[in-house]
């Protein structure tokens, strides 16, 4: 039996709640919990409410939620963090992520990847949206000579952030750059990479490196 998600919503605009609520709601085991107008009562609300995700907008009246996320990082989480935002600024991304945020949205793609992040994050995972996840990983190796911008056909048992992580082993990269590089955990680097072996049957990161080679992820 699937456990129940409890989720709790956080924006200024009524109709962008009710959206987003209504969306969630055609998930069997996701339960919206509670939402907030504004920042004040957040960490009491999903304290009370026992919410396992909170879907946080940055713009929040009185308290905003960057403000929201340094009370809980004091405090203690008390749920996982998706940011809901307009913004798509590299650096600010990065200061929500540090301060341990599990996910971040931009309101363009909300409505395709809102189920697939609450899930993800509710999961322990940390999920960004596609064009985030892209900028990110394009700002990570950029004016890299080594990268090879053609992305051709390969394995469809991995996943583009499983793609991701073999090109930066391939260039080199330890597994500490690469977390700080794409904005996650290093236990999140080591997991990603013990699926990709798994994925590869490589018996060590000189078989990743192979395969990057081998399928012109890299110019050798």
């Amino acid at each position: 039996m699937t456990k129940n998600i409890r989720i709790h919503l956080a924006d200024d605009h009524q109709i962008i709640l009710h959206g987003i609520q209504t969306l969630l709601q055609t998930i069997p085991h996701f339960e919206v919990v509670g939402s907030s107008l504004n920042g004040t009562t957040i960490y009491e609300d999903v304290t009370t409410n026992k919410a396992d995700v909170l879907v946080l907008d940055i713009s929040m009246p009185e308290k905003d939620g960057i403000e929201v996320v340094k009370e809980f990082a004091q405090k203690g989480f008390p749920c996982k963090v998706i940011i809901l935002s307009s913004y798509d600024d590299l650096k600010l991304i990065k200061e929500i992520m540090d301060l341990g945020v599990s996910g971040y949205l931009t309101k363009q793609c909300a409505g395709d990847n809102i189920i697939e992040a609450v899930q993800a994050v509710a999961d322990g995972e940390e999920y960004f949206c596609e064009s985030i996840r892209e900028k990110i990983f394009s700002n990570a190796t950029k004016n890299n000579p080594k990268l090879n911008t053609y992305k051709p056909n390969i394995n469809p048992l991995l996943t583009e952030r499983e793609i991701e992580i073999i090109i930066l082993i391939a260039l080199e990269y330890s597994g500490k750059e690469i977390s700080e590089q794409l904005f996650i955990s290093i236990n999140t680097v080591e997991t990603h990479r013990k699926n990709i072996m798994k994925k590869l049957k490589a018996k060590n990161t000189i078989g990743i490196v192979k395969y990057a080679m081998n399928n012109h992820l890299i110019i050798s």
